[in-house]
């Protein structure tokens, strides 16, 4: 995993804002969101649950995965150009993820 994604994912799961490169983390005051090129890729809702959500925000790069598999509870690999959500195949559309 890439030292980018480590940061990224450390200041994602403590709710604290982070920018590097093409990479940022925002808190804002219900959610914190991770973004990738501008795009929002996740998100970390403030309810009881810390609610978990991803999306490849329309975008199946090998980065966006490499982002997404940094998180807690995702697992996404890619086979024949078809992407897979922890074992489930999955078109890269918002989906909560249990956290």
């Amino acid at each position: 995993m890439k030292s980018i994604t480590v940061e990224a994912v450390k200041n994602f799961n403590s709710a604290s804002s982070f920018k590097k490169s093409n990479t940022q983390v925002e808190v804002l005051p219900n959610v914190t969101v991770l973004k990738l090129f501008g795009n929002e890729i996740a998100y970390k809702y403030n309810d009881p649950q810390n609610t978990l959500s991803i999306t490849t925000a329309g975008y199946k790069t090998n980065t966006t995965k490499e982002r997404l598999n940094g998180l807690s509870n995702v697992s996404i690999y890619q086979s024949k150009g078809i992407w897979y959500l922890n074992g489930t195949e999955w078109n890269g559309k918002l989906i909560n993820v249990k956290n």
